[in-house]
């Protein structure tokens, strides 16, 4: 495993970076994190109210792709057990699970 990834990545994930660092993902009180693509989607995913935003120099579209991979991500995706709540779906399973 690469232990040099982007600041983005969670300790527990055991996925590598794809890609180079091109977006800063927020939470709600602004705090945040540079990172690739791959580990911006699965940090924002596992953020309530969080926000993703292109680095200057980023291919275009990088921060739509970093949301669109998010809404398909369960929160803490690595982590491995029964997920019934809604905190624990993705935005899309829930999206599903309302009818919309």
């Amino acid at each position: 495993m690469d232990h040099h990834r982007c600041p983005a990545a969670h300790p527990e994930d055991p996925t590598c970076c794809v890609g180079p660092v091109v977006v800063t993902v927020l939470d709600a009180v602004n705090a945040g994190a540079d990172g690739c693509e791959q580990h911006g989607a699965r940090l924002l995913a596992s953020l309530d109210g969080g926000r993703v935003y292109a680095l200057p120099g980023a291919p275009p579209g990088a921060a739509i792709r970093t949301f669109r991979a998010a809404a398909s991500l369960r929160p803490f995706c690595w982590v491995d057990g029964p997920r019934t709540e809604p905190s624990q779906l993705s935005d899309i399973e829930n999206r599903a699970r309302q009818g919309r």
